[in-house]
């Protein structure tokens, strides 16, 4: 197995080993080492089933739950990240977030596998939380040391959300609910479980306030730290190939679609990985 690293603020490339085949725990040892290291991996030329991107996620940790999304057919926990050519809907995913911080327990990582990619377009950027926090002036930091984030998906999954009953035309399957509107607290600053290095988790979005602060103090406060999380200092832009499994760490970076494929159909198979 080899590990090349991106050379930008995260991400590596790993050759040299098949996900389709059994993997030995020296193996799984040394994928999860590069992961926490590198916090996004990329695997090219892989000829994976669906059945070999389960077992790979099970071996990495097991299945998140997924909620608002429909799971394609004959399956519980693989989601379709579809586009069709003719579609007109905003990008799905575009803004910067971190998968379902909302949760009680957000899942640790998120695999992607790609079957139709477009010849050009549909980039993943990435973004370090974890230089974000490095870099945060010390008046800033002040500011958020001890702070409790409010997390929700309200502001996307519920029936008046983004991705709402108003939103038409699209591709996936997304079920929006009622349930989107509860709220879960998490550190903002906050150690990565595995490594226990600092770093910032989730952002506005799915971050909707501060505990103990007025909604008034909070929205300019999330607004500016929305902009120092995603500073291009902090990027790995992400290039996709055909049959290549891209695996993040959700407890270090945030990620963001992009556009730049119109009048080409992508699809991408999606599973999250429970929490460590």
């Amino acid at each position: 197995m080899h590990v090349e690293p991106s050379g930008q603020a995260c991400g590596a490339m790993v050759t040299g080993i098949d996900l389709a085949g059994p993997l030995s725990s020296a193996q799984m040892a040394a994928i999860r080492a590069a992961w926490l290291q590198h916090h996004v991996l990329s695997f090219p030329d892989q000829r994976l089933s669906d059945d070999d991107l389960e077992r790979f996620t099970i071996a990495m940790g097991g299945f998140g739950d997924d909620p608002f999304i429909a799971p394609i057919a004959g399956r519980r926990h693989i989601i379709a990240v579809a586009r069709a050519a003719d579609e007109t809907a905003p990008i799905f995913a575009e803004n910067w977030h971190t998968d379902w911080s909302f949760q009680a327990r957000p899942p640790a990582g998120t695999c992607l596998y790609g079957i139709t990619i477009p010849a050009q377009g549909g980039d993943t950027l990435f973004a370090n939380q974890h230089l974000a926090l490095d870099a945060m002036p010390a008046e800033m930091r002040a500011r958020l040391d001890g702070r409790q984030a409010i997390h929700s998906a309200q502001k996307a999954y519920a029936p008046d959300g983004f991705y709402g009953a108003g939103d038409k035309g699209r591709t996936m399957d997304i079920r929006p609910s009622e349930t989107a509107r509860s709220t879960q607290l998490h550190p903002f600053i906050r150690r990565h479980p595995e490594t226990g290095r600092e770093g910032l988790f989730g952002c506005l979005g799915y971050i909707i306030g501060f505990e103990g602060m007025s909604d008034e103090a909070a929205l300019p406060l999330l607004v500016e730290l929305y902009h120092w999380q995603g500073q291009e200092q902090f990027h790995y832009r992400h290039r996709w190939q055909p049959n290549m499994l891209v695996m993040w760490d959700n407890r270090s970076v945030l990620h963001a679609a992009t556009g730049g494929y119109q009048g080409h159909a992508r699809l991408l198979h999606r599973t999250t990985i429970a929490a460590a």
